[in-house]
């Protein structure tokens, strides 16, 4: 009786529900679909989780350049609401979202337009507990044009700034975080000669910096673009040594016509590879590149052991030729980017797309010259499809339609019609031309960008557009395709309030630390496929933070079709401590996960939080229908056996002895 109350409840809990008890999907359609500007209008320039939800909001910049908006997600809704909103007394070039004053609320450092034109203004916004931000910004030394990079330089978890004066260009400096909330000065930074020993580089202007991890060791190292004295770039890998500082581990040229470095683990091995844009020329009024080339650098690293002797006849990593799965963040020293030979693929931009309508050849948006300075667009590297390797997004157009469309590109194993299968290489690419016409339909994009719209566990567009279209600045397209795999998300905080809740001075409720925005994370995982055949990523967290790069506070990673746990999820920080990441074993797939480190001491807060997936109404639907099915055979049985209990005395009652008598 209590299964079928149960599932009287289960359809008569509303009227809808009486005939069907499961919420109708809000994108029934297997592509990719529209989902509008979902409230947010200006043009997006970061993206961060400004109340501590748990869900990812945007900042938008209004066309006068000054006016800043923050725009929280509204779950229930499905839209972004309105919330804080200023205006800075510069024009605005870039907006950096972090915990500055490490409190665990999300502060917003500005780079704005100097009234001495060689200079950048630096200015931070602090968050106030419950919502809003300061009143009173607080200032800081400016840096020449070259945009600074966040990151953690000295291994406190507070977030320092690396880059040059306007006075002295050649010689890198960092704005080191001195933050003291007690202190009535209120300085933010002191100036301090960078930990690079006889560095020399002129930091491009725009460039590509990022702070990433790439000799494999979990920790973040320094990535710089260099201005030489011939037109050509070069670049300078930092490894990070801890307390020693940093050590120059590899530099030189870059590709000529160099564009944008972009980074992430293009054939997943576990190790983090260049995408390099290159192009013979760009023009500046439409910003659109003329033969350009899309460039992997693969790092070249200790490849993943094949097991069985991964498991019980490994060597130490150091002097053997491959690396164990339980040490996949010990440092490789004789790690190295090359620019020629197997470990380098060249694909024209030219060979990926199809023609126009008209008949012509799209090239590559390089530049978006509807922003004052113009700022690069890169690629975009992530994994839409969730089988473990990263997609490539970009937009293309032409001159004489002015034309700029949204191109994906997804990764796929080498055969007919994929490109990039140079070198013996396994995966390639391929345009992606079905059920995408929500894409074609977008003739003025100027920039693209991956999110998760409302955390469903898939990579979602943002497409900024100029609204030559009559249709608004901003869309919003929803992946709602099926894909029959899995995916992970994993955030690693600053150590801010490592008990896991904030209490702020005064007066105030206490709040999650959820929101901070941390650069120079690092993930490796291990997983095994339906076959049984391990294969190892890595994925790093903010990386790039400059020129509006509208990367994700987050780590998103598809982990492909499996049957099992991950087996091995290595998170590292950016401490100085012996031990600064952290093992996680047999970590449940479609799930974020939630780390806190502790920058005194060596404990970690780890939170997993399962998303609910659309089939578990199903499976609840299947329980109940399978305890009414056991219940209605237990009753039938028990109805038999009750009759042949009774047939059978019957009998006994009629049977005469015929001994007695």
């Amino acid at each position: 009786m209590l299964v079928i109350f149960l599932v009287c409840a289960l359809f008569a809990s509303s009227p809808v529900s009486a005939i069907w008890p499961f919420p109708p999907k809000r994108f029934s359609k297997n592509a990719l679909l529209s989902a509008g500007s979902l409230g947010v209008e200006g043009r997006v320039v970061a993206f961060g989780d400004f109340n501590g939800d748990q869900f990812l909001d945007v900042m938008t910049l209004g066309s006068d350049q000054r006016t800043l908006t923050v725009y929280l997600w509204n779950h229930e809704a499905f839209v972004f609401r309105s919330s804080a909103s200023f205006q800075h007394h510069e024009r605005v070039y870039n907006v950096v979202p972090g915990d500055f004053t490490h409190d665990g609320t999300l502060d917003v450092l500005i780079m704005s337009q100097n009234v001495i034109s060689s200079q950048l203004s630096l200015t931070l916004y602090s968050a106030i507990p419950g919502g809003g931000f300061s009143a009173q910004p607080i200032t800081t030394t400016s840096s020449s044009l070259s945009q600074p990079i966040p990151l953690d330089i000295d291994g406190d978890m507070k977030i320092d700034l690396l880059g040059s004066l306007p006075s002295d260009s050649s010689h890198l400096k960092v704005w080191q975080n001195v933050w003291n909330a007690s202190d009535p000065s209120n300085m933010l930074y002191d100036i301090v000669d960078a930990p690079l020993y006889d560095a020399q580089c002129k930091l491009s202007n725009p460039h590509s910096n990022a702070i990433v991890d790439l000799n494999g060791d979990c920790l973040a190292d320094i990535f710089l673009v260099c201005d030489d004295s011939s037109t050509q770039k070069s670049y300078q890998i930092w490894v990070n040594d801890k307390e020693k500082g940093f050590s120059l581990a590899q530099t030189g040229k870059l590709p000529g016509g160099t564009q944008s470095v972009t980074f992430a683990d293009i054939n997943r091995d576990g190790t983090v590879d260049m995408l390099i844009t290159t192009c013979t020329s760009v023009s500046p009024s439409t910003g659109l590149g003329t033969g350009c080339v899309f460039n992997i650098a693969y790092n070249q690293q200790l490849p993943l052991c094949a097991p069985p002797q991964s498991v019980f006849f490994g060597k130490p990593v150091n002097g053997s030729s491959c690396r164990k799965p339980e040490a996949l963040c010990a440092a490789d020293p004789q790690f190295k980017f090359q620019f020629s030979g197997d470990s380098y693929v060249s694909i024209p931009v030219s060979d990926i797309l199809s023609k126009t309508p008209s008949g012509r050849t799209p090239s590559l948006l390089v530049m978006d010259t509807t922003f004052s300075p113009s700022i690069p667009v890169p690629p975009r590297l992530g994994d839409m499809n969730l089988d473990g390797f990263p997609d490539l997004i970009f937009i293309a157009g032409t001159t004489q339609d002015r034309l700029r469309t949204v191109s994906i590109v997804l990764s796929e194993r080498c055969g007919k019609g994929t490109v990039g299968c140079a070198n013996g290489a396994l995966y390639g690419w391929r345009e992606v031309k079905k059920d995408v016409n929500v894409l074609a339909g977008i003739n003025d994009a100027r920039g693209v960008a991956l999110l998760d719209i409302d955390e469903d566990g898939t990579l979602d567009l943002l497409v900024q557009r100029t609204g030559d279209q009559g249709e608004g600045n901003v869309m919003f397209i929803q992946n709602n395709f099926y894909y029959d795999a899995f995916f992970m998300k994993a955030i690693l905080l600053n150590g801010a309030c490592p008990s896991g809740s904030c209490t702020p001075s005064g007066s105030g409720a206490p709040y999650h630390p959820f929101g901070v925005s941390y650069s120079g994370a690092s993930y490796k995982y291990t997983v095994l496929d339906t076959t049984g055949k391990r294969s190892a990523a890595q994925v790093p967290q903010l990386p790039q933070t400059a020129y509006q790069s509208l990367l994700t506070p987050y780590a998103f990673f598809g982990i492909g079709r499996t049957n099992n746990y991950i087996e091995n999820l290595f998170a590292g920080s950016t401490k100085h401590t012996q031990e600064h990441f952290i093992n996680l074993e047999m970590v449940i797939p479609n799930s974020k996960l939630v780390i806190n480190p502790s920058p005194d001491n060596d404990a970690w807060r780890k939170e997993l939080y399962l998303r609910p997936g659309e089939w578990i109404p199903w499976v609840g639907v299947s329980v109940v229908a399978a305890m009414v099915g056991f219940a209605g055979v237990a009753i039938i049985l028990h109805l038999n056996e009750k009759r042949e209990d009774e047939m059978e005395r019957r009998r006994t009652s009629h049977h005469i002895n015929f001994d007695a008598l």
